[in-house]
């Protein structure tokens, strides 16, 4: 979809149809045409309206926020999509930012627009294809179309990033193997500016004395995968590094989830998936910062050589773990691969895990949990990202939780003896592995809720959604604007 702005009045433009957002419920304000149309469909700007005979598309939009001029947008989208329309005319709408406007109004269409259709006989063909922006805004305000061509620009970028996460989220368990994501995260390498990757396989992993990640592999039929991607600016500001749970399909191993439950598994790579999306929109973006992604990749997977509940792992740290579900093992595969990125010595320390049901529990289906030592970085991150329009909550560690996860017989269990703060006891059980000058560096960034799921939500269609990647990215670019 292509995407530009005109420094021309909204009615010298020429598109196949007109789009109108009715910020406030309105229906007086100069750009509201249609009011014998309002009158016989005794429309309150409560639904999109669109009337085919005056070309003509109303959107209702609470207030101009970042976040509704997103909603706003992808509705917008939905709305005309199966319709014989090519080309969409629409005015300035400035928030309290002109470039982050525009940027919010290009990632609501191009979210809008995404579909994962690869599997379906018959596949829709859209005609929609140009979004035309007039320079004449809402309130009368002077566009900046420096600024505004600049928002279009980087508004694609996070989407794209995200939409391309979504894609590997969506890929079905037979194709995308631990070796299908070490291959498209060296085609993405490939692509991009100043980024690098290598591949580490299981004799890598094993020198590496990397053997919870290798326990979790066992019983697969797919060899595990360590993916490291660099993306290397000239001069970096900061060293930031990204680790991603790849668990590119879920069965539980012998602690084996109920079938219901299994059900979108493949989803359980979307940390992974994650950390690929945000460094490609880093590249992109062409941020100030060398940023890292590390991901460790594999299946968890049922068979006589499954690891086994009672058994007891000696981590890359050497800290002992006590297997007591094997349904928790994507904290097995960060707690050696946070191990593994320590050694790069990053200023800050973000992994992404679709880590616990306990968190979906807690907070939603929409909402990421932000745990970590320092409550600083934590609020950092928290107001830093918020204009990206995810939700993200923190959640406290505490000393009586910390009890829960001891062990008897190692010096960690890998689940706790208390059904309750289960995502909380399982960022600490991943706290066992940051070493004392990374503690107030790290953060554990839960993406269970928002990852995949199969409704549609917002600019979400169902299935999964590029949780975290504008998110982090937001916040990179925050920072970078600090420097």
């Amino acid at each position: 979809m292509q995407f530009s702005i005109l420094n021309k009045p909204l009615d010298k433009i020429k598109a196949d149809l007109e789009l109108i957002f009715v910020v406030d419920k309105n229906l007086k304000h100069k750009f509201i045409k249609d009011e014998k149309s309002f009158k016989f469909s005794n429309y309150k700007a409560d639904s999109p309206l669109l009337l085919i005979e005056n070309a003509r598309l109303y959107i209702p939009v609470t207030k101009l926020e970042f976040d509704e001029l997103r909603l706003a947008a992808a509705k917008a989208y939905n709305c005309v999509k199966r319709l014989n329309v090519k080309k969409i005319k629409l005015a300035s709408y400035l928030a309290e930012c002109t470039k982050m406007s525009f940027q919010s109004l290009v990632e609501g269409f191009a979210l809008g627009a995404y579909e994962f259709n690869k599997y379906k006989e018959k596949k829709e063909n859209y005609t929609l294809n140009e979004i035309i922006f007039s320079t004449e805004e809402f309130e009368g305000k002077k566009v900046d179309t420096v600024k505004a061509e600049l928002g279009i620009k980087h508004g694609k970028i996070m989407a794209s990033a995200a939409n391309f996460t979504k894609d590997i989220v969506n890929e079905i368990p037979e194709i995308y193997t631990p070796l299908k994501m070490a291959e498209d995260a060296q085609i993405l390498a490939k692509n991009l500016k100043n980024v690098t990757c290598k591949i580490y396989d299981e004799k890598f992993l094993k020198k590496e004395n990397m053997n919870a990640f290798l326990a979790v592999n066992r019983a697969s039929v797919y060899p595990p995968r360590l993916i490291h991607l660099v993306y290397k600016p000239k001069s970096p500001k900061k060293k930031i590094v990204f680790v991603g749970k790849g668990l590119t399909y879920d069965s539980g191993g012998l602690s084996l989830k109920p079938a219901d439950y299994m059900l979108t598994m493949k989803a359980d790579k979307s940390g992974a998936a994650a950390a690929l999306g945000i460094i490609k929109g880093a590249s992109e973006l062409e941020l100030p910062f060398e940023i890292h992604a590390v991901c460790g990749v594999t299946e968890n997977m049922i068979g006589g050589n499954a690891y086994k509940p009672d058994d007891v792992l000696i981590s890359r740290s050497g800290v002992t773990i006590e297997v007591r579900n094997t349904d928790a093992e994507g904290r097995l595969v960060l707690a050696d691969c946070l191990s593994w990125a320590q050694e790069l010595k990053p200023d800050i320390l973000i992994d992404m895990a679709t880590l616990t049901g306990a968190c979906v529990v807690g907070l939603g289906e929409y909402t990421i949990g932000l745990m970590g030592n320092n409550e600083e970085l934590k609020s950092e991150l928290k107001a830093k990202s918020a204009k990206s329009g995810e939700f993200a909550t923190v959640l406290e560690f505490n000393r009586h939780l910390r009890e829960l996860v001891k062990s008897q017989i190692a010096d960690v269990s890998n689940i706790a003896s208390s059904r309750y703060g289960g995502a909380i006891t399982a960022g600490i059980f991943l706290d066992k592995f940051i070493k004392e000058e990374f503690k107030d560096k790290w953060i554990h960034e839960d993406i269970a809720g928002p990852a995949y799921t199969e409704k549609a939500w917002g600019y979400n269609q169902s299935g999964a959604t590029g949780a975290g990647v504008r998110m982090n990215l937001y916040y990179l670019n925050a920072l970078a604007k600090e420097l």
